[in-house]
């Protein structure tokens, strides 16, 4: 008899959990989920919210560099759509297959300054003629400049201005450009290289310079779906690229690039 009634626990047990599982996968269908590049993180949480009030759909962000995204894509993490900040991890999974290639699009550009901590303001002329080191001699700070596309921009920007092997010994490289922005606001850098939307959505830091757009190749936000995402993704996808969305980007010091 108490041979049964183990058995018949057994049972129930296991048909809960299926229970559980099947209503966590049926939950999970019902979510967009959207890989984004981490500068993305303000104007993106503004975007999700008014377009889940609009539709009814829960849209799910995740934030960090393009390329620990797109490694995390190509390793199996569910997604819907990826958004990047720059055109190389884009093609990176457009190479491993894991896009809908006529869903590639470029969406926005940005530009590429300098920053400070607000207590320490400087005024940097990002020019060729220009002594960098007695212009800001302190620690400098970036994205990864092999993988992050902010610190990949500046590279190209700093070895362009003849500054990079004066300015690469004292340069710290960050996993995302929010990061780089974290260690200017706490003071632990004395210049940062982020791009203008960053610099603009914060009050604890000063904006220092701009770097010369032909000193770096353009900088390219492309997006595109992945090839499980719903009705649903399309949809939102579209409303990226509608003129409410373009407004509230280029609000947040974003550049628009696809046409209405």
């Amino acid at each position: 008899m108490k041979k049964c009634g183990w058995l018949h626990l057994s049972y129930v047990s296991a048909l809960v959990g299926l229970c559980l599982v099947h209503a966590l996968a049926h939950a999970e269908e019902g979510k967009i989920k959207v890989f984004a590049a981490a500068s993305l993180t303000d104007v993106m949480n503004v975007l999700v919210k008014h377009y889940s009030q609009q539709a009814g759909v829960q849209v799910v962000p995740v934030y960090g560099g393009s390329g620990t995204l797109a490694k995390q894509l190509e390793q199996g993490a569910p997604g819907d759509m990826f958004i990047s900040a720059d055109e190389k991890w884009m093609q990176y999974l457009k190479d491993k297959q894991l896009l809908q290639n006529a869903t590639i699009k470029p969406w926005l550009s940005n530009r590429l300054v300098l920053i400070t901590p607000l207590a320490k303001p400087l005024n940097i002329k990002a020019e060729a003629s220009v002594d960098v080191n007695q212009q800001a001699p302190g620690y400098w700070c970036t994205g990864d400049t092999l993988s992050v596309p902010v610190g990949i921009y500046a590279k190209q920007s700093l070895t362009s201005l003849g500054w990079w092997e004066k300015v690469k010994s004292r340069l710290v490289s960050t996993q995302d450009v929010r990061a780089t922005l974290n260690l200017v606001e706490r003071d632990e850098c004395d210049v940062g290289i982020v791009y203008a939307s960053d610099a603009q959505s914060s009050n604890k830091v000063k904006l220092a310079g701009e770097f010369p757009e032909n000193s770096h190749v353009p900088i390219v936000y492309p997006m595109a779906l992945l090839p499980q995402a719903s009705a649903a993704t399309t949809s939102f996808y579209k409303y990226l690229q509608s003129v409410e969305a373009k407004k509230l980007l280029a609000s947040y010091g974003f550049k628009p690039l696809v046409a209405e």
